[in-house]
């Protein structure tokens, strides 16, 4: 079995037992400890797998049904000949590895980038900060909103959920493979040093907040979003430049996270001249 353009055989693993050490990853998806500590991350999906296997990202493994890794060869997915095993293993006992129903059947283990050094990056930078976000899936929405509307990379506080958690990746649609991500073990130490450098600090947070669409986010900046409950920790508001709201109608007090992250991202892309 060939992979794209390559002549040389993948290096298929047919997997007949759940309890094979080598599947270990994957028998760990409700332990995202567990990966967190080994420094590595599970995609899923077609597409996220996809993505992945076209990113400069490390890969352990892959793990696909038959019918699932034919169309995947069948795709650009595996242009190269990977040096990594790829597992294969019949619906019925790749249910029973991962323990859920997973519908597309098609998964595999990456290492997680190391911390990207975000004061390297080119200016005016357009980054986004994550304080004590709880929920992967808003967290995940939130990087593929960064990618989407040209942010150059992320900051995530160590008190909230890692982007690189499995409901993260797969929400983010495989965006987090590009996307410069740093995760400082303090935030606000993290933000004082992008205002020392002479970044603009701008918190999304509802009380005494200004309309985003009045704020200046042009140049060096840093879009802070904050915990679902609680937004913004009054530690990180300290080290905040300005606060900005997005208007609302009809009694409704506040967005979901991900959906402001949406606003905010777009109104700071409008500015710089996003869509010509």
């Amino acid at each position: 079995m060939t992979g794209g353009g390559a002549d040389r055989p993948l290096r298929v693993v047919p997997v007949t037992s759940p309890d094979d050490p080598a599947l270990a990853p994957y028998r760990t998806l409700r332990r995202p400890e567990a990966h967190k500590a080994a420094g590595i991350f599970v995609a899923e999906g077609d597409k996220v797998v996809r993505r992945l296997l076209a990113s400069p990202l490390t890969i352990r493994s892959l793990l696909a049904t038959p019918r699932r890794l034919a169309e995947l060869l069948a795709g650009p997915g595996l242009s190269r000949t990977p040096p990594f095993p790829v597992y294969t293993a019949e619906e019925p006992l790749f249910r029973t590895i991962i323990g859920y129903h997973l519908h597309q059947c098609v998964m595999a283990v990456g290492e997680v980038a190391p911390d990207a050094d975000l004061g390297a990056l080119a200016r005016p930078r357009l980054l986004v900060a994550l304080d004590g976000l709880r929920q992967a899936e808003n967290v995940g929405i939130i990087v593929r909103n960064a990618a989407a509307f040209g942010a150059a990379g992320l900051l995530a506080a160590p008190t909230g959920c890692s982007p690189w958690m499995r409901r993260a990746v797969r929400n983010s649609m495989g965006n987090i493979f590009e996307l410069p991500v740093a995760h400082p073990a303090s935030l606000p130490a993290a933000l004082g040093a992008l205002r020392a450098g002479g970044a603009r600090v701008v918190a999304a947070h509802l009380d005494g907040g200004r309309p985003i669409d009045g704020v200046d986010l042009r140049g060096d900046c840093c879009l802070v979003f904050g915990n679902e409950d609680g937004g913004v920790s009054q530690e990180v508001l300290a080290e905040c430049d300005d606060v900005a709201a997005i208007p609302m109608q009809r009694g409704t007090d506040s967005l979901n996270v991900a959906n402001a992250a949406a606003v905010f991202l777009y109104e700071a892309a409008r500015q710089r001249g996003f869509g010509g």
